[in-house]
């Protein structure tokens, strides 16, 4: 099983410095009291932009600001990598002072002048490769010909690999994944979803033995509350196997998903949680925690989905390492991402890239396709904890929608009227 080349180009280090003689950038406003920022331009990607920090260090070839900002960066798929490999490419960089956005269709910004960073791309995906690191003076502008403004960046690329994987139908119609590589195709997983209406809301399956208190902690955080109304979703479950057939992990829904009251939807307040299992070892049925997912109906002007994922403790706490929050449409659906060098949660087990999976908007058709970081990946067992999540946050598309609505067919427990 190889991973597919990807490569991650990163802008950092970023600073300012502005001569004392450069201009202010309009009445009453001065680079000095008014961010600065740029705007970062690679052929074929969206632009991003990134605020600057002035710098009051000598602006020698060697010395480094004294403070500095980092940009997104841009992440580098095979398709990329092949697209601009042929030929080196050019990262542009346009500094500005003054407010960011636009005015009455102008820009607020004033231009200061760009930096051009040409880059030979051919051989990022299997080295690390720096292309640029220290101060540039800005293209002068015929009003800075006299400015000396300088620009701190670091721009380099570093290889990303990535296994790919695809869903090959909805995970609620238990589907072959396969991996991708290129034109390749090759089935790797198999899985199963099932759903019993009379499960136990607080507990796994009749058949799953957990055996570290973990897993029994979360259990009891749940132990106090009052019996769940009549209208809930639960005792749904997705079994992802090998292609021997031995489980390999799970999903299941350890929360219902349940209407807050007065209302047909699922809140944050009362999210429905999945608990995502791997195989303990010691028997067919012996299972222990990797990670809890809660999933939620956020309100506000956009319809969203909201989520938190956090892994399982080994210290028997009924509260996990959280490695990734966040909304997304519930319309038009969006990526789900766990990434060290984006998230606000820091944590050793996240170390840069670890997965990104694809969920399709409310009623739309979805087969999502899974990417999960080289590095986290050492035997099929891990890429298929990822599959499993991955089925969790899309199959949670459909567990957090308004219960006036009714659920697709698949979903339900043969009671056509169940989830009215």
């Amino acid at each position: 099983m190889d991973p597919c080349p990807f490569a991650r180009l990163i802008v950092e280090s970023l600073a300012l410095k502005l001569p004392s003689t450069t201009k202010p950038a309009g009445s009453g406003v001065h680079p000095s009291t008014t961010p600065c920022y740029c705007k970062i331009k690679l052929k074929g990607f969206p632009s991003q932009t990134a605020l600057l920090p002035l710098s009051s260090t000598a602006t020698t070839d060697t010395s480094p600001p004294d403070s500095t900002t980092s940009s997104a960066g841009f992440h580098l798929d095979p398709a990329a990598l092949c697209r601009i490999s042929s030929r080196p490419v050019t990262l542009r960089v346009s500094v500005y002072t003054g407010r960011m956005g636009r005015t009455c269709g102008i820009s607020s910004g004033k231009l200061l002048g760009r930096i051009h960073v040409f880059m030979d791309i051919r051989v990022a995906e299997s080295k690390p490769i720096a292309f640029q690191s220290g101060w540039l003076k800005l293209g002068k502008e015929p009003e800075y010909q006299k400015a000396q403004a300088k620009l701190h960046i670091v721009v380099r690329s570093e290889p990303d690999p990535r296994f790919v994987f695809q869903f090959g139908g909805e995970p609620e119609c238990s589907p072959v994944v396969f991996q991708i590589q290129g034109n390749i195709r090759q089935p790797v997983f198999t899985c199963k979803f099932s759903s019993e209406r009379n499960s136990r809301s607080r507990s796994l399956p009749h058949n799953f033995t957990v055996n570290t208190t973990a897993t029994k902690g979360w259990m009891r955080s749940l132990s106090g509350e009052r019996e769940r109304p009549a209208r809930e979703r639960k005792g749904w479950m997705i079994m992802i196997y090998d292609l021997s057939g031995s489980p390999v992990a799970a999903a299941s829904i350890i929360t219902p998903f349940v209407p807050s009251p007065g209302s047909d939807r699922v809140s944050r307040s009362n999210c429905g949680a999945w608990l995502i299992l791997r195989p303990d070892g010691l028997s067919v049925s012996s299972w222990k925690p990797w990670g809890r997912l809660e999933a939620w109906r956020e309100r506000g002007a956009v319809d969203g989905l909201g989520y938190k994922f956090e892994l399982a403790t080994e210290n028997g706490s009924a509260t996990g390492i959280p490695i990734a929050e966040a909304t997304m449409s519930v319309r038009k659906g969006g990526n789900f991402f766990i990434d060290g060098r984006n998230s606000r949660w820091q944590s050793p087990a996240v170390r840069g890239f670890v997965m990104g999976s694809t969920v399709e908007g409310e009623g739309k058709v979805s087969k999502p396709s899974v990417q999960v970081g080289a590095q986290h990946v050492t035997c099929m067992a891990d890429a298929a904890l990822f599959i499993a999540l991955s089925a969790a946050i899309d199959l949670s598309m459909d567990a957090c929608r308004l219960f006036s609505h009714k659920l697709r067919k698949e979903l339900c427990y043969g009671d056509r009227d169940y989830f009215l």
